[in-house]
């Protein structure tokens, strides 16, 4: 690069561009217009080539002026960010902790599983959200330090992962104003009739849930399927159908979603574990997850 750039010459032309004149960008800088166009012709001095040309009564890119205000799009941008960095990188340093979150998982149990790491100080906190056995990977490479899981890991003698037990919480049966007369007459029975939503297959706690219907004798109304806890929650809030949930955040769910307890899913429970991988230290904030360090 020619020993004439100036950084000063590209910022004056990057506003230029971003304010679309010479006018607009003089006022925004406070400064003449004569000025800031004598700046901007030294940049295009500097690089060897025009960057605006007339159009009209105003001004347009060329080519090169295009080329020029992406990068110094960039530039900009990094130099906003920098005071924020130094600020980080000056101060005291913070305890990374990643984690990763089976797509199943009801979202309010995560947060109320993650309550005992929440208040330490200077945490950044990184979630990861994919499938279970991808999760398993990405732990035994360890580029997680946790998977937060609605099943153990499975027995594999190449990787050694340990799970522990976290919480366990019965199942409930939850619906919006406009089905929960209809789901309260004649519970549980009523599933049969009222619509019902349901997690799939691919999470742990449908088997069970299935098995209560086949105790019970109750072939419901199954209307919808859902991976995603909260979309099911989501859609079952806006009355599409009846839906379980975990009573472990039953309070926060009733409220955010403005649903009602119709009933029990008696005998069935939702598990939840921390899986990690074997470490000789174990990080310290998943220490403080699991139930025997508190």
């Amino acid at each position: 690069m020619s020993k004439d750039f100036s950084y000063h010459h590209l910022y004056y032309f990057w506003v230029v561009a971003k304010e679309g004149g010479m006018t607009r960008a003089a006022d925004r800088l406070g400064m003449a217009v004569q000025t800031v166009s004598t700046q901007v012709r030294e940049l295009e001095r500097s690089l060897g080539y025009a960057l605006l040309k007339p159009e009209g009564r105003g001004l347009v890119l060329t080519d090169a002026g295009t080329a020029a205000l992406q990068q110094a799009e960039q530039i900009f941008q990094l130099g906003e960010q920098l005071p924020a960095l130094v600020r980080d990188a000056g101060s005291a340093p913070a305890v990374r902790l990643a984690v990763g979150i089976s797509d199943g998982l009801p979202k309010l149990a995560v947060r109320h599983l993650m309550q005992p790491v929440m208040r330490q100080p200077r945490l950044k906190l990184v979630c990861h959200e994919d499938e279970f056995e991808g999760l398993l990977g990405e732990l035994a490479l360890h580029r997680l330090d946790v998977v937060l899981a609605d099943r153990p890991a499975p027995p594999n003698p190449n990787v050694r992962l340990y799970s522990h037990p976290l919480a366990a919480s019965p199942l409930a049966w939850y619906a919006p104003a406009s089905l929960y007369a209809a789901a309260r007459k004649g519970f549980p029975q009523s599933l049969a009739s009222v619509p019902v939503l349901l997690p799939t297959a691919h999470g742990a706690v449908r088997m069970t849930i299935d098995q209560w219907f086949d105790r019970l004798g109750i072939t419901p109304n199954l209307v919808g399927e859902f991976e995603d806890s909260a979309l099911l929650k989501t859609f079952g809030a806006a009355g599409m159908g009846v839906f379980p949930a975990a009573e472990l955040v039953q309070e926060e769910m009733m409220t955010r979603y403005k649903v009602r307890r119709v009933g029990p899913c008696e005998g069935v429970e939702q598990h939840f574990y921390a899986i990690a991988a074997h470490k000789k230290l174990l990080h310290p904030l998943v220490q403080k997850l699991l139930p025997a360090a508190r």
